[in-house]
């Protein structure tokens, strides 16, 4: 459930910036964290801080148990169908860095089209802009609705028997949409064609089952669903896996090793080389506990109805531009007139509110806005509608006073 009372959870949040409580409105960048998570991650340092699957004394195996415990907490969040489908990485970066190398640079060749969308992170973007170099493949672009959508008719246009990879954002880091991925797969799949998606802002917020989206590749990150920072997860189908060889080589990830030949270990610790993510794995397993016990779809409709309320606001402030469609995620993003955005977070911050300004890692999405950055308020569970009257209150004064500085 969620309630105000959510708030006293996490400890950060109880504090004040620049004389003001905080209101912190960047959970998109990275959530706070509980201190169900925080305890977790430091009851792993001080009780059983020690490597995993490699030693057979004690502190070896609790360390091991609650690592490979995190797995199949995540296994079970996202409905994947096996834990040899669940690699945990440093975050959805390394986790797109990694179907990249494994398995787009070794299927693809010239002629071949990966299709992407203007809206996307530059962690879905530069990884396949790096791929159609190597491989001579194309990029083609799903083109976007004017209120910054993509329709399905767009996607059966751009997707041909030439595309061997279409890699998607589920929800939109800017605009809050919420992309039709599952269908999407349908197409992709239809003409043979693998699906990745982008999970890093949709799997915080809301119920992810990737069997039911049929994506082939799913990735995410932890530090923005509650876990700690640098560590993610790469979900892919076993048969994918299996026939893909590891990003990365070194201790962990072998089975045998000769002095001019090697093997690998199976699923999912071939991908997962070198000394792993231990604490971080733990504290996403603790966030996952963390957000079930709250329920997804609780956090789902929390956010939507503070969307909504935002949009609302916002729509009667004059002066103000709001980019995105009406039905979203917990995300606005927005610009005051003739007032660079990070000028106005710079006026917000003064009031103890956090907000994000900048092109948000999605610079082609600005130019296609035409404009060179936004300001965004994004928002989580322990976000209220009083934090949203802050943020409007905070906008009158920026406004003001630029308004006098400008006359």
């Amino acid at each position: 459930m969620v309630d105000a009372t959510l708030k006293k959870q996490f400890p950060l949040l109880d504090q004040n910036v620049n004389g003001h409580p905080l209101v912190y409105l960047d959970s998109a960048a990275t959530s706070q964290k509980p201190f169900q998570v925080i305890e977790a991650v430091e009851r792993y340092y001080k009780t059983c801080n020690s490597n995993v699957h490699r030693g057979v004394h004690t502190l070896g195996t609790q360390a091991t148990d609650a690592y490979e415990g995190a797995r199949e907490k995540v296994r079970a969040f996202i409905n994947a169908s096996s834990l040899e489908e669940i690699i945990f990485t440093r975050g959805t970066t390394t986790a797109i860095n990694t179907v990249a190398t494994s398995y787009a640079r070794a299927n693809l060749t010239e002629g071949d089209e990966i299709v992407i969308t203007p809206m996307e992170h530059h962690s879905n973007l530069i990884p396949w802009q790096q791929v159609a170099k190597q491989t001579g493949a194309t990029l083609s672009y799903i083109p976007l609705e004017d209120d910054g959508s993509i329709s399905l008719a767009a996607v059966e246009k751009t997707i041909t028997e030439k595309t061997k990879i279409v890699s998607v954002v589920h929800v939109s880091n800017v605009f809050g949409v919420i992309n039709p991925v599952k269908e999407i797969a349908e197409v992709a799949h239809r003409h043979g064609a693998v699906m990745m998606v982008d999970g890093a802002q949709s799997t915080p917020h809301m119920k992810v089952d990737v069997q039911e989206l049929d994506c082939d590749f799913f990735a995410f990150s932890g530090h923005k669903m509650c876990a700690p920072t640098g560590i993610g997860v790469l979900y892919g189908k076993k048969e994918l896996l299996e026939n893909m060889e590891p990003a990365e080589f070194g201790g962990e990830m072998i089975d045998f090793v000769d002095l001019y030949e090697s093997t690998w270990k199976e699923l999912p610790w071939k991908f997962e080389g070198g000394t792993p993510i231990i604490a971080g794995a733990i504290g996403l397993g603790a966030a996952i506990d963390f957000l079930n016990d709250i329920g997804m779809d609780a956090i789902l409709a929390h956010e939507h109805d503070l969307a909504l309320y935002a949009m609302d606001q916002l729509q009667q402030f004059g002066g103000l531009t709001l980019y995105g469609p009406e039905h979203r995620a917990g995300v606005v993003t927005f610009n005051l007139d003739n007032v660079h955005p990070h000028d106005v977070a710079t006026i917000l911050d003064m009031n103890g509110i956090a907000v994000r300004a900048g092109h948000h890692c999605a610079q082609p999405l600005m130019k296609w806005l035409n404009v060179t950055a936004t300001a965004r308020a994004s928002f989580y569970l322990y976000n209220t509608k009083n934090d949203v009257d802050s943020l409007v209150k905070g906008l009158r004064q920026a406004k003001e006073y630029f308004g006098d500085v400008l006359s």
